[in-house]
């Protein structure tokens, strides 16, 4: 049989596959650690991470390990029936981040929608806003992802164009501005505030020092819930197990996905307090895969490898070393470093007709892989396992690179 090439491969995702995406010409086969290699044995160091769901590496043993022997115990039950894996996940998310209660889903978009509908059960049930009349705020730049309702308040016109009508109730302000967000809090049919603490998809916009912890005391005065989506930020990416723990933030309901499973399977879930999560009552909301024993099993054991391997130490450690050489280079084609642990953006001025995209080729060539956000910001999340020694060489591929486009 012959054997195919990455072109080969490349064009039958083209002729079978739906168009929604646009890749970086390189076809993945094996991953391990930091790095990963294409079909043609070719090795790169992985700065992407599958958008922070690998942050504890490609195929980490441990992770590996307990998705193995579940699945050969036990997969889906579905929610029909009690499993013996369930309550025990549920025990030791709720008591490792502070909640009542969990609710488990699959995908970070799955999360988002119920917290959204958490958010409206809470506003009709407890806070008293009349029925249909409930709003949330959402920041302009958001990305929580790609259903209709999410893209509703969602400022991005390749995330919205042509999928009218809208889903209603939605307010925008600017990201970042705690003057806008009072004047809206005001509205006594506000019942809550959808934020991610860093907009990673955005760009890695950081918010001022401050936001994250005046914005959370505004909600608390006017009796809005404050709604962190830590799907890319949290668990150790950005130097802390949450985003929102650099400013000792608390929320009151807490989204988390993607670096759950160690990337290993879909994983999400939403945290919350009795008053808020048991609102919605048996057969309002649910997922046949949604609290699967895999999925505990998986959860478990790769916060278990943030915890036990020092990842969130490493993240906040790597990442000072990071944004430091990336600021120490001499290239008139880095306009802005800014970050926080691992999550990091290089903002790209484009030089001689040469774009972020053409950056990451050349980085792909170069062996290390990473994608353009925005066409002008390359992001830069590479594993939270790197070591210092990795990171330099990372460095000096993206130097050599940069130094190509000034020959």
């Amino acid at each position: 049989m012959t054997k195919l090439t990455t072109n080969d491969y490349m064009a039958k995702e083209d002729k079978f596959g739906a168009h929604n995406y646009h890749p970086l010409p390189v076809v993945l086969a094996k991953g391990e650690g930091v790095y990963v290699w294409d079909v043609e044995g070719k090795k790169y160091l992985d700065f992407l991470a599958a958008y922070s769901a690998v942050n504890q590496g490609h195929c980490h043993p441990r992770i590996t390990k307990a998705l193995v022997d579940q699945a050969n115990l036990l997969a889906l039950t579905s929610r029909a029936f009690y499993n013996d894996v369930l309550g025990e996940w549920e025990e030791y998310m709720t008591k490792l981040f502070g909640y009542d209660k969990m609710l488990p889903m699959n995908s970070g978009a799955e999360a988002d929608e119920t917290a959204l509908k958490l958010i409206r059960k809470w506003a009709y049930k407890i806070k008293g806003v009349p029925p249909g009349k409930a709003k949330i705020v959402v920041c302009d730049g958001n990305f929580h992802g790609r259903t209709i309702t999410i893209i509703s308040m969602s400022s991005d016109p390749d995330a919205y164009n042509d999928y009218g009508p809208y889903t209603p109730g939605f307010v925008n302000i600017a990201y970042n501005n705690l003057e806008q967000l009072e004047k809206e809090l005001q509205d006594p049919n506000v019942a809550g505030f959808l934020v991610e603490p860093i907009q990673a998809e955005a760009g890695v916009y950081v918010p001022e020092d401050g936001y994250l912890k005046k914005a959370a005391a505004l909600c608390k005065k006017y009796k809005v819930l404050f709604v962190a989506d830590e799907v890319q930020t949290g668990l150790a990416r950005t130097g802390r197990m949450l985003a929102c723990d650099h400013e000792g933030v608390r929320p009151d309901i807490l989204i988390l996905g993607k670096a759950i499973s160690g990337g290993m399977y879909p994983v999400s879930c939403v945290l919350a307090d009795n008053e808020i999560m048991l609102t919605i009552l048996p057969g309002e909301h649910g997922s046949t895969y949604g609290g699967n024993p895999i999925a505990g099993k998986v959860a478990m054991a790769a916060i278990d490898v943030i915890l036990d391997e020092n990842l969130i130490e490493n993240s906040n450690r790597m990442g000072k070393i990071f944004r430091k050489e990336m600021r120490a280079i001499d290239s008139e084609m880095i306009e802005l470093v800014r970050g926080k642990g691992l999550l990091n953006a290089v903002v790209i001025k484009p030089t001689n007709g040469k774009t972020a995209w053409d950056v990451c080729l050349a980085l792909k060539e170069n062996g290390l892989i990473a994608k353009p956000t925005h066409e002008h910001i390359i992001r830069f999340t590479p594993p939270l396992v790197i070591t210092e020694e990795q990171l330099m060489e990372a460095v000096e591929i993206i130097k050599k690179t940069l130094r190509e486009f000034e020959m």
